[in-house]
């Protein structure tokens, strides 16, 4: 199960106790006060890893505790520190507080860290109270403890573009076609449930990273299909390519899915409609596509916006695709 938000209370490491103690020892007339401090507690540090792909490892917690200082001891000696606990996150984690929504931090590049919570700190033992004016105290303090915070974890893949168009439109099959992955496919509504991310690697070795994004059906916005559970991933994109199914299925045509696309990603937000995009008509394989890319062209005139005709099965009009790709994403980064 692909996880990409969870909430978690996240809890540092309570400082350890200070102590009491004396030295007494034979033949020594006067002793002193010996009692160590206690060892400040584990602090929790969030770190982007790009070798982390989703939050699955975090699914079942619901609260993560760092490790407590240890109490001193005698001979002045103090105890030993907890552990820091450094989590890894994917690249693209946005950290929030749970109960405000306030953003704490927006976790973009590998090894990126943040100090989420601080441990408390450790005790004092009564060796720390003496003074010339007090040479036999006897106190100690208790260890402080470790920050607590409720936190949202929210996962927005990083990539360059984000494929998005009805389930059944031919997007995993696009995938495998233009990268290395192997998504699965299947001539069935919804095989894709959980977003996908690989590279399409150009012949001048430069990479660009693609996002197959579980498809959008009409009235999405009112929680149909997966609603708009993984939009969010696309967010991010330079580039945007709606994935139109030719073939007509189920009665639908591609002009109509690319309006509903368009209604729908404006309900969720109208800050991704502005973003660059392709169109991409798909599955030219199929018999009965000609009627609808002939209807597809002729509406396509009026709005004079360029589109590209492929089949991702046999790989016909890939070549071109991949070019167009190159083009529009190299001339967002200038």
């Amino acid at each position: 199960m692909f996880t990409d938000r969870v909430t978690l209370e996240m809890i540092a490491g309570k400082g350890g106790n200070g102590v009491v103690a004396w030295k007494r020892e034979k033949y020594i007339a006067k002793g002193g006060p010996t009692g160590g401090n206690g060892g400040d507690g584990g602090a929790i540090v969030l770190q982007a890893d790009s070798g982390v792909f989703a939050l699955d490892w975090f699914r079942n917690k619901r609260h993560i505790r760092a490790e407590n200082g240890q109490q001193g001891g005698s001979s002045c000696r103090t105890g030993r520190k907890g552990k820091t606990l450094t989590l890894r996150v994917p690249a693209g984690t946005l950290v929030k507080d749970a109960k405000t929504g306030e953003l704490i931090a927006d976790l973009t590049e590998s090894g990126e860290t943040l100090t989420l919570c601080s441990g408390g700190k450790g005790g004092r033992g009564n060796e720390s109270f003496k003074s010339p004016t007090n040479q036999a105290p006897n106190i100690c303090t208790p260890g402080k403890p470790g920050e607590t915070r409720l936190v949202e974890l929210e996962l927005k893949l990083i990539a360059d573009v984000g494929l998005v168009g009805f389930p059944n439109a031919g997007k995993s099959t696009l995938m495998n076609a233009l990268t290395h992955l192997k998504v699965k496919c299947a001539a069935y509504p919804f095989t894709t449930l959980r977003p996908n991310l690989s590279f399409m690697k150009l012949p001048d070795q430069r990479r660009i990273y693609i996002a197959d994004i579980p498809g959008l059906i009409g009235g999405a916005s009112e929680d149909r299909g997966l609603g708009f559970e993984f939009l969010r991933h696309v967010e991010r994109t330079k580039l945007l390519i709606f994935v139109l199914d030719a073939s007509g299925i189920d009665g639908r045509d591609p002009l109509s899915d690319l309006e509903v696309l368009r209604k729908e990603i404006d309900a969720y937000s109208k800050e991704i409609l502005q973003k660059p995009y392709l169109i991409v008509l798909n599955k030219l394989d199929d018999p009965e596509s000609t009627p609808h890319v002939f209807a597809f062209e002729e509406a396509m005139e009026k709005e004079k916006h360029p589109f590209f005709q492929i089949s991702a099965l046999t790989g016909q009009g890939l070549e071109e695709l991949i070019e167009a790709i190159a083009d529009a994403f190299f001339s967002q980064s200038v």
